[in-house]
């Protein structure tokens, strides 16, 4: 029981990547979803590998849970909070996505008015119980509960519980008795940190989550027994971690961005083999399109996810932005007669028209098959045969419609999801006061090859690199990844009368649960453990997050720290105030179990001129050509390619721009260089 096996559930493909650590060859291939049972396309993906037996470690990255949350398919919710509290979930926040659109909405929360209850109790902002917890209170809402058989899930978030869990443990105990059949989430195990809204959030997206994503690990569990996978089997959590099914089952909202997680842990592999310092990550597959940032060779995390704008999520996670742009988003005309592409996408079923299985819509990849990027007979290494007619047929009717020819309604399509993409590029880099011209671009998934080139000239960027296995690279950052387990706590310490014993009690007991939860998944050895502070000035609205570098807090050791905070709010802002009372806010510890890595085979060495296998003609926005194609297992280390030109392999295209040249890394990576030719 040797190998390891990265699983990547998508909307349009599932992806596998097998590692066997003696021999220490991968090895890839894809399957199409099924979206009604992603386990059915885990089954047959594992059908084709004949050393399935061999599996030690099976790590699955999934789309249940965003799906169920996107979808508003999860369970019914019944909110307990502290008297008075009982609409927080529904004031939300004072500000505005749009402040001049007059036809915004509010988001929903997710849970109904009308199940929301309240608890005449009270803990205050030092912890001190005011009112007591009245327990027969407790056991008369739960039995007006159970009168509501709608009522799958309860979620408790009482006011301060984060200081003083006392009042939310006991409620939970009296739940659990009087309510065996429902799932239960209390705050103080979700996310016992400040901010009423942000934490009463997020405990509800957990209770919603509970009994939809139980069902289907559970399931899931059961079908791979069943197709004699006996491998302990693994989630892929949004910080990059991994839980067992059964912890996943128990606390769903970790798995949120479980799938989009691996491509940026493998994109840190890729800085850290090619030596590049700031990198940016894109993924497009069939549905969506990921984008992220590894500064430093470390991945950007995150606490200020919204799944909807104004619907926080505030769990630890890798900062990705995620957008409706992938190979089957669907172009479509808006009531204005302007041509849209996406969000909506054909998914795996019926999938693109070219595909072949029904669908009629034109889409990203029908674009690309239309303009000679995609060789219809060697989609999936030649595993699945493309419908060039039902391609141009699709987006025959759009073009009627805009009065182009089918040429350039496709190029149109191909400019309109670029375009989409680069805006999601200049969230993550521009908006944020990153200069695209220091970045190198990543691009992986199956679609994101295609439009590497035009998204460097679009944006600025010099360089990109195509890594490896692109098309099953978040699957192959699942079997890079390290376990690792984030715990945060809310407790307001402050310079002036800092409680230095209160301070390491509290790291003490967030290292143990982060330990015991990592010991709870085998992991004992090789075990690194980080602690962080999120700090500010007394009265400021936001924290700056601070590395804890002393072994122990003492009266004589946080002169140091302070002094660090003014130099980190100095660089980060440009001024600090020597003398001004610094506050802690959140106390953050990470446990991270080093694990054996997948060594990068080299390429054999060439000093002789690239071969093209055929030429095609392709379309451009500068019009269309004749332009060599290239196989990219054929090509060498010390190789390069000018383009315009294709590079096919197994399961994606790239498509190399006049204007850029290529050169073969040892490790396989292509890398793309912006030249100075016209």
């Amino acid at each position: 029981m040797r190998n390891v096996l990265g699983v990547d559930v998508g909307g349009t493909f599932t992806d596998f990547v097998a590692y066997d650590a003696e021999t220490r060859k991968v090895s890839v291939w894809k399957e199409l979803s099924t979206p009604a049972d992603p386990v059915t396309g885990i089954i047959a993906g594992l059908a084709r590998y004949e050393d399935r037996q061999s599996v030690g470690n099976l790590r699955i990255g999934t789309t249940v849970a965003t799906n169920a949350v996107l979808e508003r398919k999860g369970a019914v919710v019944a909110y307990v909070t502290t008297k008075g509290f009982r609409d927080v979930p529904f004031i939300q926040r004072g500000n505005r996505k749009a402040h001049y659109d007059m036809s915004w909405v509010k988001p929903k929360p997710l849970v109904k008015r009308r199940h929301c209850f309240e608890l005449d109790e009270r803990i205050d902002a030092y912890g001190r119980v005011v009112t007591p917890l009245d327990e027969a209170q407790v056991r008369r809402l739960a039995k007006e509960i159970a009168a509501m058989p709608e009522i799958e899930a309860v979620a408790v978030c009482l006011l301060f519980c984060y200081l003083n869990p006392e009042h939310e443990l006991r409620t939970r105990e009296i739940l659990a008795d009087e309510l065996p059949d429902k799932a239960l989430s209390i705050s103080y195990d979700v996310l016992p940190k400040w901010k009423e809204y942000e934490r009463a959030s997020t405990t509800i997206a957990d209770a919603y989550l509970k009994p939809v994503v139980g069902r289907q690990l559970k399931a899931m569990r059961g079908k791979l027994n069943s197709a004699g996978v006996k491998a302990p089997a693994v989630i892929i959590t949004s910080n990059g971690g991994e839980m067992t099914l059964e912890a996943a089952a128990d606390a769903p909202v970790q798995m949120l961005l479980s799938g989009p997680t691996g491509g940026v842990i493998a994109g840190r592999f890729v800085a850290e083999d090619l030596g590049i310092e700031r990198l940016v990550t894109i993924d497009m597959g069939g549905t969506s399109t990921d984008v992220s940032t590894v500064i430093g060779k470390k991945e950007s995390f995150t606490t200020a996810f919204e799944i909807e704008w104004g619907v926080p999520i505030q769990i630890p996670m890798i900062d990705i932005r995620t957008i409706g742009a992938g190979g089957g988003s669907i172009a479509w005309i808006d009531k204005g007669g302007m041509l849209q592409v996406g969000p909506q996408s054909a998914g795996a079923t019926p999938g693109p028209a070219c595909y072949g299985q029904g669908g009629g819509d034109a889409t990203v990849t029908d674009a690309n098959l239309v303009l000679g990027r995609i060789n219809p007979e060697n989609f999936l290494g030649g595993r699945m045969k493309l419908d060039k007619a039902a391609a141009h047929s699709a987006i025959a009717k759009l073009a009627g419609s805009l009065g182009q020819e089918i040429e350039e309604a496709a190029l149109a399509i191909v400019r309109i999801v670029d375009n989409n993409m680069v805006g999601a590029l200049r969230s993550v880099l521009m908006e944020r006061g990153l200069d695209p011209r220091d970045f190198t671009l990543c691009a992986f998934g199956g679609a994101t090859p295609l439009h590497a080139s035009a998204l460097m000239r679009e944006m600025g960027i010099p360089r990109a690199v195509v890594p490896i296995h692109p098309a099953q690279f978040s699957a192959y950052g699942f079997i890079m990844t390290n376990p690792r387990v984030d715990r945060q706590r809310t407790a307001q310490l402050v310079s002036t009368r800092f409680d230095a014993e209160r301070a390491n009690r509290i790291v003490d007991q967030l290292v143990a649960e982060s330990l015991a939860e990592l010991r709870a998944q085998g992991y004992k050895q090789d075990i690194e453990v980080h602690r962080a502070l999120e700090m500010r000035y007394l009265g400021q609205n936001y924290e700056l997050e601070l590395p804890l570098t002393l072994e122990r807090f003492a009266a004589g050791t946080t002169a140091k720290l302070w002094e660090s905070f003014h130099e980190a709010h100095q660089a980060r802002f440009g001024f600090s105030t020597p003398g001004e009372i610094i506050e802690i806010v959140n106390f953050m510890v990470t446990a991270v179990a080093r694990t054996a890595k997948p060594a990068l085979a080299e390429i054999s060495v060439s000093d002789s001129p690239a071969e093209p296998k055929e030429s095609r003609f392709v379309w451009f926005i500068d019009g269309p050509r004749t332009i060599p194609v290239f196989e990219r297992a054929h090509l060498r280390s010390g190789q390069s390619v000018a383009g315009p030109a294709l590079i096919e392999e197994d399961a994606s295209v790239t498509v190399l721009e006049k204007g850029h040249r290529l050169a073969i890394h040892r490790h396989g990576h292509l890398i793309i260089d912006a030249t100075q030719e016209a």
